[in-house]
């Protein structure tokens, strides 16, 4: 009975042993087995972040491409702006010459391909322009058209009107309506025939006709009209000077004033910049307002525009006028505009010009 127990005792010690080696010999090849993962999982790891670089490269040399070619994008716009502006600029004078080609087939000028007899025509023409000259001087600035205001009324004014090239810029924004702000308001959204027949406004549009009844018949002439942009009174005159002989032109540069109604802000600077579009610069300028400018090239971020920004885009409109250019101006002063008046007569002062205020009932 002994025997049979230690029998049974030492199978069982074996037993144990051989189990104690089979269980760590399946932790040991399950340790091997993890090992082997973890070095799979940090090969693969390392191939994905190579890749990774790889395509935040990529897409850093994408967005450098991308800006070059936003870049050039813009360059060719550039050059497209600036060809457009040289075919429009060569179509203008190409429908000018037209005109004085048409203008000289009817007024009889000869055909005849004889260079001596071009010649003495030219020299019979350019007789008559210097006749025309010469009455002009002995006239003493004789008028082109005839103004007179109610009453036969005469006011010594002050306005240095000579000059070869003269501008006249004519306010036509909103506050030409009236001078009180509430009044302004009120016309504003009234029908269009009552504010063509404001007080304020018909003032400013009888000061321009005015004006050009006073030019010399020898001098050139350009009107403009400005509120915040700013445009010629006859557009397909752009750029070029008026002859004050020209009556009947005249008559339609006023119409075309007069068929307008004032609306907008007022932007000095982008009325300014007109004349940098003409070859010959003016040697008079003349402005026809009621006050500072509101905005300058482009409109303001908020709807009210406070005294000293006024002031500032005033300043800074007035560095784009010509130099040694006379400015002649007359302002009809608006409510709540205290500084108008002498930054305008402070400008006229120093440019050689004249500033009026004018009365109620002139011209």
């Amino acid at each position: 009975m002994v025997r049979r127990k230690r029998q049974a005792t030492a199978f069982n010690l074996s037993f144990l042993d051989i189990m104690s080696c089979g269980f760590g010999a399946v932790i040991l090849v399950f340790l091997i087995i993890d090992h082997s993962i973890e070095v799979q999982i940090e090969s693969v790891n390392a191939e994905v972040l190579a890749e990774v670089d790889l395509l935040e490269e990529d897409i850093l040399d994408g967005e450098a491409g991308l800006v070059r070619l936003r870049n050039a994008l813009n360059s060719i716009d550039l050059d497209i702006v600036e060809a457009q502006g040289r075919a429009r600029v060569v179509t203008e004078e190409l429908d000018r010459f037209e005109a004085m080609i048409a203008s000289l087939e009817e007024s009889d000028v000869s055909e005849t391909t004889d260079l001596d007899a071009l010649k003495a025509e030219i020299n019979s023409l350019e007789e008559q322009i210097q006749q025309l000259k010469e009455a002009a001087e002995a006239d003493g600035g004789q008028s082109a058209r005839e103004f007179q205001g109610e009453g036969n009324r005469q006011y010594l004014t002050g306005l240095k009107l000579g000059g070869n090239r003269i501008a006249i810029l004519i306010d036509v924004s909103s506050s030409m309506l009236a001078p009180e702000v509430v009044n302004i308001i009120r016309l504003r959204n009234q029908s269009p025939d009552r504010q063509r027949q404001a007080r304020k406004w018909n003032q400013a549009l009888d000061t321009l006709d005015w004006l050009t009844a006073q030019l010399p018949v020898g001098s050139r002439y350009q009107v403009i009209a400005f509120n915040t942009e700013a445009e010629y009174a006859l557009p397909e005159t752009a750029g070029r000077w008026l002859e004050v002989a020209d009556g009947a032109q005249i008559e339609r540069v006023s119409n075309s004033i007069r068929e307008r109604l004032p609306t907008g802000g007022t932007s000095l600077l982008n009325a300014f910049k007109r004349l940098d579009e003409f070859s010959a610069k003016p040697d008079n300028i003349f402005i026809i307002t009621d006050g500072l400018p509101t905005q300058g090239d482009k409109a303001p971020r908020r709807t009210t525009v406070s005294g000293p920004q006024r002031l500032n885009l005033f300043r800074e409109a007035i560095r784009a006028l010509p130099g040694n250019t006379p400015i002649n101006v007359i302002l009809s002063p608006m409510e709540g505009d205290p500084a108008a008046a002498s930054e305008f007569w402070r400008l006229a002062q120093e440019s050689g010009g004249s500033f009026m205020a004018p009365a109620k009932d002139w011209p």
